[in-house]
């Protein structure tokens, strides 16, 4: 148990800021009211839980630095996803030692024991364990002891997306019950990244029994909980930015599963206009609705393209704008003749050369996962045999299909900031995007897998056109 004798947290907390010129927001004078009171209630099992930007890592590193002032033989392991982020807090925890005016007394005789992951205060007990020492998921702590684990953002979106990296990353963090001495305190800050969320209340047996504090960014009445950096204005742009998956876990900080936030067809905003296209003082333009297009390119995910069904090859077409608004302004799925002289490639290739001409694009991108590898050398092939300046790029795709089409899907729609074209509102899209689930590996997501690869590919500029030739000059050369 902590020692009693020195200032409440909130109270060290205060002169922090007061000396480093900084106000307290309420939510942070809730977060140390909390942590006072379980320190004060004898409770040794605490997860904290605020919304991303809320300053919570922040608060936890005054809060060793304020443990290690009242008692300062404690011994504090930091737990993080990586050793990097683990190392950051024991750097700011370092740091505010040797600048509150309360943590004079910590400050050792040498500076050989301020390690970048590690330091020992003075202290009179001889310890084989450092004061305070970061270690990542992956690393061993076997042998180390604590009185104090801070587990900082142990989760998150790259060690929960899978169920063995959730094991994983539980079979990990066991290990801590023969790091922890009797009576020790164990803090999980975060937020939650999966639905599967180590941080759920009462589905999750890992942290059963642990009193909890949860802040969401939007109360019950929707109002900001920091409403001097989260403004109204400003969490509708976070929220347009990320969109409402992510907003909902990370700042709402709900588990919900990817399915629970499903692709609504109505938020697609139609319209009729066609491209214009246009040459000026040498710079190719291409006009929408009245509107400057900045990028236009195509993605083609292939497939053999047979009459009879199977995987469609899909070749999605957009444009957009200066102010990140897309256009999907064509959307086909390409066949091929089986009683024609040509392969299905080329029938194929020929045919993407002929919409990208049309449409003036400057790019074509190619999945060449599976059977793509070989396409972009004939697809080359096929524009120049068609006279169109168009540039091929491979693509391959190394996240999860569902991941590529919520990330891409998700920020637009929630924006609505993506518009789709009349003749490809009458076609299968509408009916893939009310139908579509993560987890439904049935579902057909032809068309919803090549439109993401299409927003999510680097944005193409449309060229300058080569400056026409200049006759000879009676001055001669130059």
């Amino acid at each position: 148990m902590i020692s009693r004798t020195r200032d409440d947290f909130i109270e060290f907390l205060w002169v922090w800021n007061e000396t480093q010129n900084l106000g307290t927001p309420r939510h942070h004078r809730r977060i140390a009211r909390w942590l006072d009171a379980r320190v004060a209630a004898g409770d040794h099992r605490l997860l904290l839980m605020a919304f991303r930007g809320s300053g919570k890592s922040t608060l936890v590193g005054l809060f060793c630095a304020w443990w290690l002032s009242a008692n300062p033989d404690a011994r504090i392991l930091v737990l993080a996803a990586d050793q990097a982020l683990a190392g950051k807090m024991v750097g700011q925890v370092r740091r505010i030692i040797v600048r509150h005016p309360l943590c004079e007394h910590l400050l050792p005789d040498g500076e050989d024991a301020w390690a970048a992951d590690r330091f020992t205060v003075a202290r009179s007990a001889v310890l084989r364990d450092p004061s305070m020492l970061a270690q990542g998921l992956g690393g061993n702590i076997t042998g180390a002891r604590a009185e104090m684990i801070i587990c900082d953002d142990v989760e998150v979106a790259g060690n929960c997306d899978t169920a063995s990296k959730r094991q994983d990353m539980r079979d990990r963090l066991a290990e801590c019950e023969f790091v922890l001495v009797p009576g020790g305190t164990q803090l999980f800050v975060g937020t939650p990244h999966t639905a599967q969320s180590i941080y759920r209340s009462a589905e999750e047996p890992l942290l059963a029994g642990y009193r909890r504090l949860v802040l969401p960014l939007l109360g019950k009445g929707g109002e900001s909980a920091w409403p001097e950096r989260f403004s109204a204005d400003a969490i509708r742009a976070l929220r347009a930015r990320v969109g409402p998956l992510h907003f909902a876990r990370q700042m709402q900080l709900e588990a919900v599963r990817n399915e629970a936030l499903r692709l609504d067809p109505a938020l697609l905003i139609r319209y009729h206009a066609e491209p214009d296209y246009r040459e000026a003082n040498g710079r190719a333009q291409m006009y929408l609705m009245g509107r400057r297009m900045v990028s236009g390119s195509a993605f083609w995910d292939p497939a053999f393209g047979r009459p009879d069904g199977g995987d469609g090859s899909v070749l999605a077409a957009a444009f957009a704008d200066g102010e990140g608004h897309h256009y999907l302004q064509s959307l086909t799925w390409l066949k091929h003749d089986p009683e024609a002289a040509e392969d299905s490639a080329t029938q194929q290739c020929r045919r993407v050369a002929e919409i990208a001409g049309g449409l003036h694009l400057p790019a074509v991108h190619v999945e060449t996962n599976g059977i793509g590898k070989f396409l972009p050398a004939l697809l080359k092939r096929a524009l120049a045999e068609a006279g169109v300046p168009c540039t091929v790029r491979e693509h391959v795709s190394r996240r999860a299909k569902h991941e590529r089409i919520l990330a891409a899907f998700d920020p637009l729609l929630a924006a609505r900031r993506l518009h789709a074209h009349e003749s490809v509102m009458r076609g299968p899209l509408a009916e893939e995007m009310a139908e579509w689930r993560p987890d439904d590996r049935a579902a057909r997501d032809d068309a919803l897998d090549a439109i993401a690869g299409l927003i999510l590919s680097e944005p193409v500029r449309l060229p300058l056109l080569p400056p026409p030739p200049r006759p000879p000059s009676w001055r001669g050369a130059g």
